[in-house]
């Protein structure tokens, strides 16, 4: 018994090892002795990333790894990473209430509770997995087919609900911020370009529907506030017309979310699948390009998270309340959650098609305990509200998800096989 789980101790901590070599190597090309990937080169690279390597690997393998049949049998995952956001919401706003910080910072703490790293960390994980000598998931080539297909439904699902939902919360919570603060003025919603030309000046927004939309914020947050008492019933109905009035499609429609709707498309439909993906299609050139533009994602992103993680390190501020919390839901609550739903998930048949695969029940496992999404940080740049507590954050809790993930997903391993 011991044995064995020191030998999924092992195997789980290798991918995590791998990270941390990718994380410390970028955090050390952002020294200032190299300054290789200083501020413009990292938001040159992370343009780069957001524009291209990313949406290629999305696109790439769910165009290969996707049917209709696997995602028939498959359909319990976008519950499950829809129960991952609504669990994580309801405990962020316990945080908020405990720690109390600032306006502009709300909508920060409730991303980095609901948004986990569904993309590049579980493609991480679930490969070295995969390769390592005493795999409990089987042949490390069915092993790779089967985690490609469940890591990149993840990140597609994952991208959706992070452009659709964490995305508007930081808006509306930095909007609110501005208002109760006139000294912190009302900064421009930053627009794509200006993530590309690093100009964070006078710019469109990227994702309002109209221009005005910030301020419409704070006229309305303006108005509810110099009322003495405000019905429930009322601030919900402004907290939703709010939300909904807003939204632009092109913030929903993000590269990634673009490159899944893609590849959703090429891997779905028999024509184009056959057209471009199978082996002799006339157009398999188009898939090989993309996938090898999408290989360079995973170790681009370690870099400029190890990069981003060392301005987290220069920063300081009074966060240590909102830190440990944060903490506390991502790797301690609701992972246990976590398990609790999918193990009655399993009991109940939810997972009767896939059963025979404890792989896809690992995955569903380790979507509770992934650490906050990285692209939080670009969110909070395009707002400018909160970008310094973010590289804190971001600092501290991958910082610990070193031995949180690996624990976890000793247990999981042994759990699930």
């Amino acid at each position: 018994m011991a044995g064995g789980l020191i030998d999924l101790f092992l195997v789980a901590s290798i991918p995590v090892l791998k990270l941390l070599i990718l994380t410390a190597l970028g955090s050390f090309l952002a020294f200032t002795a190299s300054d290789i990937l200083g501020d413009n080169a990292r938001k040159r690279l992370n343009s780069l990333v957001f524009f291209v390597f990313n949406p290629a690997f999305v696109s790439s393998n769910l165009a290969k790894t996707i049917t209709l049949e696997r995602i028939i049998s498959l359909w319990f995952m976008p519950v499950n990473i829809m129960s991952t956001f609504v669990i994580g919401s309801g405990l962020g706003w316990l945080v908020v209430k405990i720690t109390k910080p600032p306006q502009h910072l709300k909508g920060l703490v409730l991303g980095c509770c609901s948004a986990g790293n569904l993309g590049n960390l579980p493609i991480v994980i679930i490969l070295a997995v995969c390769r390592e000598r005493g795999s409990p998931f089987g042949a490390p080539h069915l092993c790779h087919s089967s985690g490609m297909t469940y890591a990149s439904l993840s990140m597609a699902i994952g991208a959706i609900s992070l452009w659709s939902y964490v995305y508007n919360i930081v808006r509306i919570s930095s909007s609110m911020g501005n208002a109760d603060d006139p000294k912190r003025g009302t900064r421009p919603t930053k627009g794509t370009s200006d993530l590309v030309d690093g100009n964070f000046s006078n710019s469109e927004a990227l994702v309002l529907g109209k221009d005005n939309s910030v301020s419409a914020d704070h006229a309305c947050h303006a108005k509810y506030k110099g009322e003495s008492k405000v019905p429930i019933c009322n601030q919900i109905k402004h907290y939703l017309t709010t939300l909904s009035s807003d939204i632009n499609l092109r913030a929903l429609f993000a590269p990634s979310t673009v490159g899944a709707v893609v590849g959703f498309i090429v891997g779905m439909v028999p024509q184009t699948r056959k057209l471009i993906v199978d082996d002799g299609a006339p157009l398999l050139v188009l898939y090989d390009a993309a996938s090898l533009v999408s290989d360079a994602a995973i170790p681009t992103v370690a870099l400029i998270m190890g990069a981003n993680l060392l301005k987290g390190l220069k920063r300081s501020g009074s966060l240590a309340r909102v830190i440990c919390g944060i903490i506390g839901v991502r790797y301690v609550v609701q992972p246990a959650i976590g398990v609790a739903i999918v193990t009655a998930a399993k009991h109940y048949g939810a997972l009767q098609l896939r059963l025979k695969d404890p792989l896809y029940e690992f995955v569903l496992h380790l979507q509770y305990a992934l650490p906050p999404a990285m692209n939080i940080g670009t969110i909070t740049q395009l707002f400018g509200a909160g970008e310094s507590e973010c590289s804190v954050i971001m600092l501290w809790t991958y910082a610990f998800a070193s031995l949180s993930l690996t624990l976890w997903s000793t247990f999981f391993m042994w759990l699930v096989t």
